[in-house]
Order: structure tokens, then sequence, then C-alpha cells
């Protein structure tokens, strides 16, 4: 994914992240079918454009976008993989906040971007804006992961019900 944004000015506010070593540690972490690194591109990309399409903070969108979910979680139990479902934002924030020097906004945003799944509650729209983008990105991930038994699953389904409509 980072390949393919050729946006100048997305990648000039974004490029002290994206050639972080410890951030691209990301790229080694399965998330959705794809790697984590490639999700929170994904994240960062769409919301920059849309936040400044509506003449927000798209800076600050583009930076905690990349950053919300850079938390280290290699080879980790299922039990923790969970459990890092609901609070990896305050992770992520803590991360994020060691490596760069984040405006409150962006904690906002890092930190409130699986509400209401983790009780942060988003203080700006660009806040809510993240946490939209995230979902629906992760949401089309998934898709596009298990599209396949999906289909399958729905394909049966619609089977047994035409076989006992009979």
């Amino acid at each position: 994914m980072q390949n393919k944004i050729t946006d100048q000015n997305y990648l000039n506010i974004v490029n002290h992240i994206l050639e972080n070593k410890e951030f691209n540690k990301l790229d080694n972490i399965n998330h959705h079918g794809i790697t984590r690194l490639d999700h929170s591109i994904k994240v960062s990309y769409y919301s920059y454009v849309l936040t400044k399409h509506l003449k927000l903070d798209y800076k600050s969108v583009a930076r905690a976008g990349l950053l919300h979910d850079f938390f280290i979680s290699e080879n980790v139990k299922l039990k923790e993989k969970a459990k890092s479902f609901y609070i990896h934002p305050k992770y992520a924030k803590e991360n994020a906040n060691k490596h760069f020097n984040l405006n409150n906004k962006e904690l906002n945003i890092i930190e409130s971007h699986m509400f209401p799944i983790y009780t942060k509650i988003p203080k700006y729209i660009e806040s809510w804006i993240v946490s939209i983008i995230d979902k629906s990105v992760a949401a089309f991930e998934f898709y596009k992961k298990y599209s396949t038994k999906i289909s399958y699953t729905m394909n049966v389904l619609f089977l047994i019900i035409v076989n006992n409509l009979k």
C-alpha cells in the first residue's frame, strides 16, 4: 500500500513515521488478512483525503490515523489477542507518544478509534472520522479475507431453504 500512494503532501506529513524502524515492525503483523502496516496506511490516507476535503485538521488525522494501531503483538496467544482487541487503543497511544511528539487531538484520535468498544469518547470530528474509516476499512478487509467462506456458506443456506420450500 505504501508504494501506491503518490500524494506528495500526504507523504510529507507522514514520512518521518513511515521511516521509523519501530513503526515498520507493523509490516510483520497480520491484521484482517493484510499487514497492520498496510491497514494503518489505508486508514490514515482515506481519513486524510476526507478531512482535507472537509477543510479539517488533515495533518493530525494523517499522523494519528497512521499510528492508531501502533502496538507490537507478535506471537501472542488467543486470550491476549482477544484482550488487545478491547484495550489496544491505550497501548497504541502510549507507544505512539513514546516515539513521536503528538498533540492532544492526535492522542484522542488514537485513543478513541475503537469507541464504543473502548470507552474513550472521541472529542473531535477528526476523531470520529478516523474511527468510522477504521471500522469501514476493517470490515472491507475482513470481507475480502473471508469472502469465499461467506459466499459458500450463503449458497449452502440458500440451497437448504430452497429444498425446504418444496
